[in-house]
C-alpha cells in the first residue's frame, strides 16, 4: 500500500471492509476487536517504563488509573492517527479509547491482571479466525496487511457503528461501493483459481 494511502481514510476503511462484510463476523469483530485492544493495553502497561519517564500517575478508584506508561503512549498514538483519518470521528472516539487505556492501567496491578488478560486476548482472536473461516468465508485482513489490520481495526468497528447511526451519509455511501468493488474483485480472482484447479488434473490425464 502506498505511503499516501495511510492517511487516507476511504482507501483505508475500504481495504478493511471487504474483509467484514458478513453480519455474523462484523457482530463477533465488534465484541472482540475492543477486548483485543483493551488487552493488549494491559500488556503493554505491564511493561517497565525508562527512567526518562514522567512519574505521573492518578487513581480515580480501584477500576481506573492514569500512568504514563507505554499504553498512554500507544493510546495516545492510535488516537492521534484516527482523528488524521476522519477528525469528527476520532475525537468520538477518545472517550473509549481514555476509558480502555484508564481501565487497563488499572486492571494490570490486579495480581493476575496480565493473566486474566491473555485469557481474553486468546478467546478474541479464535472467536476472530472462526468469524473469518466460517461466516466470511476470506483469511483476515492481517494475512495481506498485519499493520493496517492491527492498527485500523478498532477505529473501523468504531466508525461502522457511526455509519449504522447515520454519520457521515457522503464517507459511508463511499465505503460500501468501494467494499462492493473489492468483494466482487475478490470472487472473481478465487472462481479462476477453482476452475484452474478443476482443469489440472483433466490436463494431467
Amino acid at each position: 500500500m502506498p505511503a499516501k494511502d495511510v492517511i487516507n481514510v476511504e482507501k483505508q476503511l475500504v481495504f478493511y471492509g471487504a474483509y467484514h462484510s458478513n453480519p455474523i463476523n462484523v457482530a463477533i469483530h465488534i465484541c472482540c476487536v475492543p477486548l483485543i485492544l483493551w488487552s493488549t493495553f494491559v500488556f503493554v502497561a505491564a511493561l517497565s517504563t525508562p527512567q526518562s519517564f514522567p512519574t505521573v500517575s492518578h487513581y480515580f478508584g480501584p477500576y481506573l488509573a492514569f500512568e504514563f506508561n507505554w499504553a498512554f503512549l500507544m493510546a495516545l498514538s492510535y488516537w492521534i492517527y484516527y482523528t488524521i483519518l476522519e477528525p469528527v470521528a476520532g475525537l468520538l472516539y477518545a472517550p473509549q479509547m481514555i476509558a480502555m487505556f484508564l481501565s487497563a492501567t488499572a486492571f494490570v496491578h490486579r495480581g493476575d491482571g496480565v493473566k486474566m488478560a491473555a485469557y481474553v486476548h486468546v478467546f478474541c482472536w479464535i472467536m476472530q479466525f472462526i468469524g473469518h473461516g466460517i461466516a466470511e468465508g476470506r483469511a483476515p485482513a492481517l494475512l495481506d496487511n498485519i499493520l493496517g489490520a492491527l492498527v485500523l481495526a478498532p477505529f473501523f468497528v468504531h466508525i461502522e457503528m457511526l455509519f449504522a447511526l447515520g454519520y457521515n451519509k457522503p464517507l459511508h455511501k463511499k465505503f460500501i461501493n468501494g467494499t462492493g468493488v473489492e468483494i466482487t474483485k475478490f470472487r472473481r480472482e478465487r472462481a479462476q483459481q477453482e476452475r484452474a484447479a478443476e482443469k489440472k488434473p483433466l490436463l494431467s490425464k
